[in-house]
């Protein structure tokens, strides 16, 4: 997995690894990296322009030592000092080796965001809101210096202006906010330079699944299986007025290799799952009970269902089964209203997107869409619930274990029906026997990856990510083996 952690983690593994060596050392290996990084973007250093924008911290004096570095090679470098202060040291090395100080931004090949560091929280003050505008309206490409300013390190939270760049150097240790929207989306490429910090660090506070990851937590069958090993998935969803919702997660999870999908639901959708999936095995319900539905290791109950009495009853009859359940779309606003539908012994995985907790926890949406970890770790301990957090970045969070960030997905994934889609994949994982948290990190990465397939820059329905979550799970294997990218 790739770890990431909080400014508070990584300042204290700085300070342990700092008693040990020699005073400025960390930060000179900090600075070389940097150095190293930017030129191999300008690819010809010599004759290039770099501009240097230097806050008050320690960021500011990475940026000027790697300056110097490449003032050296023959880059024409600038500086401007934007903070109250400015590293000694820094300055005194990037004017040693022929860089000038800057009294404005001009025109650059290359900008250095150096402003603020991991430490820096809420919305950037002046001059540093001005400057972020500014690196971002230029023609220049914009590397940032451990955190893109105005960007949390610890949240991902963006409380106002924060420089969008095109990479950004993170220095020893991958920080949460680098992975998590809105902050992740200012990030650009994601370059980490190893400063020692390893042995040092402590347990994560986030970790991002990756292909090899998902592959070796895959249910697979074996020669001795048959459909119950494999497992069988009831899936509770549908209503007269949204019977593609029933269709889509009968095909989620049939598509991410369920032994058996026991679909019940009312006539409308009943239809509609046994026209487009005969695999199922359907129970064409005329009242709310699961009686004569059969075994069932994981339900999936919510996706288009309605929220009358009819269906509080049988969301409440399938959380009332001692087996695994998953809960999204409109059972989450059913148990919004009675939140004590949620406690009982066997795991719960709720998928909602943000205005779907932020009824569960009473807070506004947008709140929720801002600070991700936070809500998402908020429910897990007022629900007692393993929590899917779906948008931008979604995240799964549990109690007592680092909040997985999904690396895949794409924005074409934003369109109506996906989620049903997901909902049965999670099922179907669940059913096969892993945890919740496992279930819903491998879901959401599988779902993520299929969009990524079907999508390939152009529109897709959700029917489309259905038949590729195949193909998404085939691609592990081969990605894992090669030793390919682990996005």
């Amino acid at each position: 997995m790739r770890t990431a952690y909080t400014a508070d983690q990584i300042r204290a593994a700085e300070l342990t690894l700092m008693a040990t060596l020699p005073e400025g050392a960390l930060m000179q290996r900090a600075a070389t990296g940097l150095a190293v990084v930017c030129a191999g973007l300008l690819g010809r250093v010599y004759g290039s322009r770099v501009l240097v924008l230097v806050g008050s911290g320690d960021n500011g004096g990475d940026a000027l030592h790697a300056g110097a570095w490449l003032a050296r090679r023959g880059a024409r470098v600038e500086a401007l000092l934007a903070g109250s202060k400015t590293h000694e040291e820094g300055l005194a090395a990037f004017l040693r080796a022929g860089g000038r100080v800057a009294e404005d931004m001009g025109e650059a090949d290359l900008i250095v965001d150096g402003l603020v560091g991991i430490g820096a929280t809420g919305a950037l003050r002046e001059p540093y809101a001005s400057l972020a505008n500014r690196a971002n309206a230029a023609q220049a490409l914009v590397v940032a210096v451990d955190v893109p300013s105005g960007v949390d390190a610890s949240t991902g939270r963006v409380a106002g202006t924060a420089v969008r760049a095109h990479l950004t150097v993170t220095m020893g240790a991958v920080k949460t906010g680098l992975l998590v929207d809105p902050g992740a989306s200012y990030v650009g490429a994601l370059e980490l330079v190893d400063i020692g910090l390893g042995p040092h660090l402590p347990d994560p506070d986030v970790a991002a699944m990756t292909a090899e990851d998902v592959d070796d937590l895959l249910p697979r069958p074996g020669a001795e299986s048959d459909k119950y090993r494999r497992g069988v998935v009831g899936v509770a969803a549908g209503s007269d007025r949204y019977t593609g919702a029933a269709v889509l997660a009968v095909g989620g999870a049939l598509r991410a290799g369920a032994g058996m999908v026991r679909y019940v639901g009312t006539a409308p959708p009943v239809h509609q799952v046994r026209a487009s999936w005969p695999e199922a095995v359907i129970t064409q319900l005329e009242t709310p009970s699961l009686e004569s539905v059969g075994r069932v290791q994981a339900w999936v109950v919510g996706p288009g269902l309605g929220t009358d009495d009819w269906a509080h009853e049988l969301v409440a009859r399938v959380l009332a089964t001692d087996v695994p359940v998953l809960v999204d779309a409109d059972a989450l606003t059913i148990v919004a209203r009675e939140k004590g539908l949620l406690r009982r012994t066997a795991p719960v995985l709720i998928t909602p997107h943000a205005g779907e907790l932020s009824r569960l926890l009473g807070v506004p949406a947008d709140r929720v869409a801002g600070a991700r970890l936070e809500h998402a770790r908020r429910a897990v301990a007022e629900l007692g619930v393993t929590v899917l957090l779906k948008g931008s970045t979604t995240v799964v969070a549990e109690q007592d274990r680092p909040v997985r960030v999904n690396p895949t997905g794409t924005p074409w994934l934003a369109t109506g029906g996906t989620g049903d889609v997901l909902s049965g994949v999670g099922g179907t994982l669940l059913a096969g026997g892993l945890g919740a948290c496992d279930a819903g990190a491998c879901a959401a990465f599988l779902h993520g990856l299929a969009g990524r397939m079907a999508a390939d820059g152009a529109p897709l329905t959700a029917a489309d990510v259905a038949a590729a979550i195949p193909l998404a799970m085939r691609s592990l294997r081969g990605e894992s083996r090669s030793g390919g990218r682990r996005s």
